[in-house]
């Protein structure tokens, strides 16, 4: 990279840091524009060089705070034990979701900032920007390749893994806000076996829907 991308690169990472900052602290109806170049040391008008407006700048952060934790996920079920390992990809999910879980319930502010849309927002980026995650964020391929891996190592025939993931991740995030922030309809510790019977009864859904994975 030359210095003058590096240049550009530098600048966007620091509207991106700076606004979750601010959207963190203020919330994101009251942050202004005004607020992330100012606080970014930069022009408003440079603002406009790396993002449509302020909703494509949060957009951009979601994805990335979003893609970070899934990726966390994953190294953390890689760093388990040999004998703790998941042995099949209901096991596996649930090592995600447990992480996922924890991590919201350590941080919910951040859980705030994402709302309900843990879900497409990712996977949109996955499926349609290949280049996603090679720059300056995290590189959520490096996770969805896990998540394949897991299907393959338990012969799980699914034609649409992406569908199935999807699935999973719409109903625990909107979950996770809903009895993490709300404790609706009861708290997390509460819900939690329920969660995972209907998360098994997605995965289940989904087998044998499509043809071998090869």
């Amino acid at each position: 990279m030359g210095k003058v991308e590096l240049n550009k690169e530098n600048k966007r990472s620091s509207l991106l840091s700076h606004a979750y900052e601010l959207f963190l602290n203020k919330g994101f109806n009251d942050t202004t524009i005004s607020d992330i170049a100012k606080k970014s040391n930069v022009a408003k008008g440079t603002f406009y060089l790396y993002f449509k407006d302020k909703y494509d700048l949060r957009d951009q952060l979601v994805a990335r705070q979003s893609a970070q934790i899934f990726l966390d996920a994953a190294k953390s079920i890689e760093m388990m034990p040999t004998e703790k390992q998941p042995k099949n990809v209901s096991e596996y999910v649930d090592a995600l979701i447990n992480y996922i879980l924890d991590f919201f319930q350590n941080n919910k502010m951040l859980l705030r900032f994402i709302s309900k849309n843990l879900s497409w927002g990712i996977f949109r980026h996955l499926v349609e920007d290949p280049s996603f995650g090679h720059t300056d964020g995290p590189d959520l391929h490096v996770f969805y390749n896990h998540y394949l891996e897991a299907l393959k190592e338990d012969h799980f025939d699914c034609d649409r893994p992406e569908f199935l993931l999807f699935a999973i991740v719409e109903f625990v995030g909107s979950t996770a806000y809903s009895a993490i922030i709300n404790e609706e309809p009861c708290p997390m510790e509460e819900y939690k076996p329920y969660l995972f019977r209907t998360v098994h009864s997605i995965i289940a859904g989904y087998r044998n829907t499509g043809h071998a994975m090869a």
